[in-house]
C-alpha cells in the first residue's frame, strides 16, 4: 500500500515539510516520500533494526533525508521541529521474515528469538523456556488470541522439563502436536498466533504503538496528517481507538464556548479503514490483512 499511504499525507500541499517515516524497514515508503519532498523539506526515519539503518545508508542518503535507530515509542525524544505527516507500516518487516536466522518464522529453521532491536535481551527463547505457564497462556489468548492457549501452554511446560525448546521449527511442531484434528485443519498456519504473540511479547509492540501514537499526534502540524497501516487486530482496534478518543469532543451541555483543551486534536479521514488493491494482492500476498487508517490534526 505504498501509493495509498504517502499519497495520504497530502505532500504536495506542503512539500518544503517536515516528515517521519517510523518504520524504515526496506525503506519503500521513505524513498518514495523523498521523491515528492521540494528542496527544503525533510524526512526523519525510525526503525529499531539497525539492520534497516545500515542497509538505507549503503543505497544511499541525501542531505533532505535522517535516519535514526531508535524504536518509535520514543519520537517525542529527538528534538525533532514540529512534524507535517508522518506514517507507519507495523509488523515485521520482510527481511526480517524472509532471513531465517532472526527466527521470525515458523517456516524457516533458526534458534528462538524474534527481536526487532538485536541489542536487547528478551528473545522468544527465553519466554518459551522460562515464562511459568499462566503467563504463557496469557500471552498466546491475549496478543494470538490463540483458543488453545491453556493446550499450547501446558504442552511446552511439559516439553522444556526434558529438554529447551530450541528452534521455530521445534515449537512449530510442538504447536501442533497440542491441537485437536479440527483446529489442524484449518486454514493458515497452526502456529501463526503464537508466533505473532511472542513477537509481540517480545518487541512490546502494542505499548509502543501506543505510545508513539500518542506522542505523535502531540508532533503534528494543524493539518498534518498521520498514516497508519496494521496487518493484524489488535493493532488496528489501537489505532482506531486513540483515532476515536482524539477526535471526538464529549463538551458539557450548556457550554457557551469550547475550551481549547477541550477540542478535538484529530478529524479522521477515512471512517473505514483503506484496504489493499487487487493488483497489490496479485503480487504482495501479505498485504491482505492490511488496513490503513489516517487521520489529520485539527
Amino acid at each position: 500500500m505504498l501509493e495509498e499511504t504517502v499519497g495520504a499525507l497530502n505532500v504536495d500541499v506542503n512539500p518544503n515539510g517536515n516528515y517521519i517515516d517510523a518504520t524504515l524497514g526496506g525503506a519503500g515508503h521513505s524513498r518514495l516520500l523523498l521523491s515528492r519532498l521540494g528542496p527544503e523539506g525533510h524526512l526523519y526515519s525510525f526503525d529499531q533494526d539497525k539492520v534497516a539503518i545500515d542497509n538505507a545508508i549503503s543505497k544511499g542518503l541525501d542531505n533532505r533525508w535522517t535516519l535514526i535507530h531508535d524504536n518509535f515509542a520514543n519520537l517525542a525524544e529527538h528534538g525533532l521541529p514540529s512534524i507535517d505527516g508522518i506514517l507507519y507500516d507495523l509488523g515485521v518487516s520482510s527481511p526480517q521474515f524472509d532471513v531465517a536466522e532472526r527466527g521470525f518464522s515458523y517456516k524457516l529453521d533458526s534458534k528462538l528469538d524474534m527481536r526487532m532491536d538485536q541489542s536487547t535481551s528478551l528473545t522468544a527463547y527465553e519466554i518459551v523456556n522460562t515464562y511459568p505457564f499462566n503467563n504463557l497462556m496469557r500471552i498466546f489468548s491475549r496478543y494470538g488470541e490463540e483458543p488453545f492457549s491453556k493446550q499450547i501452554a501446558r504442552k511446552i511446560e511439559r516439553v522444556r522439563e526434558i529438554k529447551p525448546i530450541e528452534t521455530t521449527t521445534e515449537l512449530a511442531d510442538l504447536i501442533k502436536s497440542a491441537l485437536p484434528q479440527k483446529a489442524l485443519k484449518k486454514k493458515g498456519h497452526p502456529a501463526k498466533r503464537v508466533f505473532q504473540a511472542l513477537r509481540i511479547e517480545v518487541n512490546d509492540e502494542l505499548g509502543s504503538l501506543e505510545k508513539s501514537l500518542n506522542s505523535a499526534i502531540g508532533m503534528l502540524s494543524p493539518g498534518g496528517r498521520i498514516a497508519v497501516i496494521s496487518f493484524q487486530s489488535l493493532e488496528d482496534r489501537i489505532v482506531k481507538r486513540i483515532f476515536k478518543e482524539n477526535s471526538e469532543v464529549n463538551v458539557p451541555h450548556g457550554l457557551p464556548m469550547i475550551p481549547d483543551e477541550m477540542k478535538a486534536k484529530l478529524k479522521v479521514i477515512v471512517r473505514k479503514p483503506i484496504l489493499a488493491s487487487e493488483s497489490e494482492l496479485e503480487i504482495n500476498n501479505r498485504a491482505h490483512s492490511a488496513k490503513l487508517r489516517v487521520a489529520e490534526r485539527t
